[in-house]
């Protein structure tokens, strides 16, 4: 499954092609680097839907919002789980992580 994130432009540069130009993005907080060559008429502060490094599409704040909230819920979805498996921030494992004898596990079973 791929997945794109919105992110927002904190600045542009002018890099040649065929990178270029090339944005500094913030993802709610995380800053990375992501290539400007597949959108046209963007601007420092617009959105931007990044995938695998590369700028998609431009996106209205609202629907980036939108994203945010949404990832929000799935990362509280999955520290609840795992606090319920007893594996919420834990030597043992992380939140999401398949408890023992889960996914994966081959332990008594047929590999």
């Amino acid at each position: 499954m791929c997945l794109a994130i919105p992110g927002q432009i904190l600045s542009i540069d002018d890099t040649p092609p065929p990178q270029g130009p090339m944005a500094r993005v913030s993802f709610n907080g995380i800053v990375k680097e992501a290539s400007l060559a597949c959108v046209a008429d963007v601007a420092v502060g617009d959105y931007v839907l990044v995938h695998v490094g590369f700028a998609l599409q431009k996106l209205d704040e609202a629907e980036a919002l939108e994203v945010f909230r949404y990832l929000d819920e799935i990362g509280e979805i999955e520290a609840e789980l795992g606090a319920r498996d007893g594996l919420a921030d834990t030597p043992e494992g992380k939140a999401g992580d398949a408890p023992e004898g889960g996914v994966g596990d081959s332990a008594g079973g047929d590999a």
